[in-house]
């Protein structure tokens, strides 16, 4: 009997197909964001974490913004080191004071500064989409890697938040990097746990929402390693599983304490507005992990947070306090209905499919361990505190290519462009984006509130189109955001300061304004009309 004939080798073109379509899919999505960056005005919280950047770089202090740890503001810094702006390290005010005083009043450009600081954000947001494509081939080979990069790299929240100073992005991408290198410790854990560990760190050294993530690593870096000594005996290997969680313990510890120190080497903390008062277990708590007094102080003040009677927004409804099915429902509006539809095939298909059943620990554990916490939280502010939910389901999404049949491909392709589809229609405005089931992006306003529509972003868009359609008109304007109108050239009353009868001409109101208006400015948008819709965040009224 003769020999098998050796298999033909790969085709030239095949080698680089994949690393081409990774490369076109990631570039679009800087695309996007660049082009987004570049026109949103800054949103209500990017001042203060911009000045708190340019503090840490100037006077190596924590002063501003202790609610939130250093590690997200020194990736803002590297791109502020860039703008080099002018700095007034002795100005009195609050940060948020600070943040405006340092855009506009200290003889900043701010577009270009806010570029700047937007431009780590963005180039981290890629880096996350590698590891998305990494982790689903990983998972269920190259086809699900590219499936899942692409529903990530369409995904609207994604690119809304990848293309701002912010925090929520940089967290998600530091938990997913956690989750991967925790899943490949499966195979390599010396080299995998405690680099899960340092991304774990990195995470909870960006914002102290990923806190609840500590326990939920140790427990999967314990899994992994038991898998990776399952011979090796019950006790062996027991002690092994044991012992990767406390080395995920202490090099998360380890990254955080880096972190501060980084900014301060004595690791004073002379923070520019007290600290809320706290008694009873919450202060307990923030007093006794092991952590820089400053990361205690932050978790102090977030505890603080959770006690003020916020007002929320859903589906037309004003409401004090926290509905505990807002996430998931804002998350239904705000996610595409191609990668949900996928998201949950794939969720589907890891739990049915024997070789991705140890992947169903990592893959639906996570979102639904955090989205369960986050839901508890007392600030129905947007899907921002759950962006790991979309990331997630577009690493599930991906491994449907594991059924290999034609209409499963066909299927997986056309939601796929479903998403792609979407996404495209609402650019640039990816913040106020709804699904096709809610009414898209011109709805949202409606239905939620925000960062969900409205982020104070549009502010210089409003400034064009008052400039192009209405030269010469009064206007009065009630903004919700972190902007100065005049900076952009809007000149405008304030409608609530005067009679009812004197507001005439444009009246322009931010959609979070509109979206809980009473009283008065009730009256004044129940008795006007509406003419345009700026970036589908500010609604302009005539009188």
């Amino acid at each position: 009997m003769s020999a098998p004939a050796p298999p033909l080798p790969r085709p030239r073109e095949r080698r680089w197909l994949v690393p081409l379509l990774v490369a076109l899919l990631l570039a679009q999505m800087a695309a996007a964001m660049v082009t987004t960056a570049v026109r949103q005005t800054p949103t209500i919280d990017e001042p203060v974490y911009v000045v708190t950047a340019t503090d840490y770089l100037h006077e190596h202090r924590l002063r501003y913004n202790p609610e939130h740890p250093p590690l997200g503001k020194l990736l803002i810094a590297a791109g502020i080191a860039v703008a080099h702006p002018h700095y007034d390290a002795g100005f009195p005010g609050t940060q948020g004071e600070a943040g405006r005083h340092l855009l506009y009043e200290s003889g900043n450009d701010p577009w270009r500064l806010m570029l700047w600081a937007r431009l780590p954000v963005i180039a981290l947001t890629l880096l996350g989409g590698l590891v998305v494509f990494a982790f689903a081939r990983d998972l269920a080979g190259r086809a699900a890697g590219l499936v899942a990069l692409a529903l990530y790299a369409f995904c609207p929240d994604v690119v809304a938040h990848g293309s701002l100073a912010t925090l929520d992005l940089p967290l998600t991408a530091f938990l997913l990097t956690s989750v991967w290198l925790a899943w490949r410790a499966r195979n390599r854990p010396r080299l995998y746990v405690p680099l899960a560990g340092a991304a774990l760190g990195a995470a909870v050294a960006t914002k102290m929402s990923a806190l609840p993530a500590i326990p939920l690593l140790m427990l999967l870096a314990a899994w992994s390693v038991r898998h990776a000594r399952a011979g090796a005996g019950r006790r062996r290997g027991a002690l092994s599983a044991l012992g990767s969680a406390g080395v995920v313990l202490a090099v998360a510890l380890a990254v955080i304490w880096a972190t501060y120190l980084v900014v301060d080497p004595r690791l004073g903390f002379a923070p520019a507005e007290p600290i809320p008062p706290l008694a009873g277990t919450r202060a307990l708590v923030s007093g006794l992990l092991p952590l820089p007094p400053a990361y205690g102080a932050g978790l102090r003040a977030q505890f603080a947070m959770e006690y003020y009677p916020w007002e929320g927004f859903l589906f037309g409804r004003v409401y004090t306090g926290a509905l505990w099915y807002y996430l998931p429902v804002a998350l239904l509006v705000k996610t595409p209905l191609g990668l949900l539809a996928l998201g949950a095939a794939g969720a589907v298909t890891v739990l049915a499919v024997p070789r991705l059943r140890p992947a169903a620990l990592y893959l639906l554990l996570p979102p639904a361990l955090l989205l369960a916490v986050a839901t508890t939280g007392a600030r129905d502010f947007g899907t921002r505190y759950a962006l790991f939910v979309p990331v997630f389901l577009a690493l599930a999404g991906g491994c449907v290519t594991l059924w290999r049949r034609r209409w499963a491909e066909a299927l997986a392709g056309v939601l796929v462009l479903w998403v792609a589809v979407s996404s495209l229609r609402t650019f640039p405005y990816y913040l106020p984006y709804a699904n096709e089931a809610f009414g898209g992006p011109a709805r949202t306003h409606r239905l939620l509130h925000d960062s969900n529509v409205d982020w104070g972003q549009d502010l210089g868009t409003l400034a064009d189109r008052l400039r192009e359609r209405y030269p010469g008109e009064r206007v009065w304007l009630v903004y919700k955001g972190s902007g100065v109108p005049s900076y952009y050239g809007i000149h405008a009353g304030a409608p609530l300061s005067v009679p009812p009868e004197r507001v005439r001409g444009l009246l322009v109101v931010s959609d979070s304004a509109v979206a809980k208006a009473r009283g008065r400015l009730a009256e004044l948008i129940r008795t006007s009309r509406p003419v345009d819709d700026v970036g589908h965040s500010i609604t302009v009224y005539r009188r």
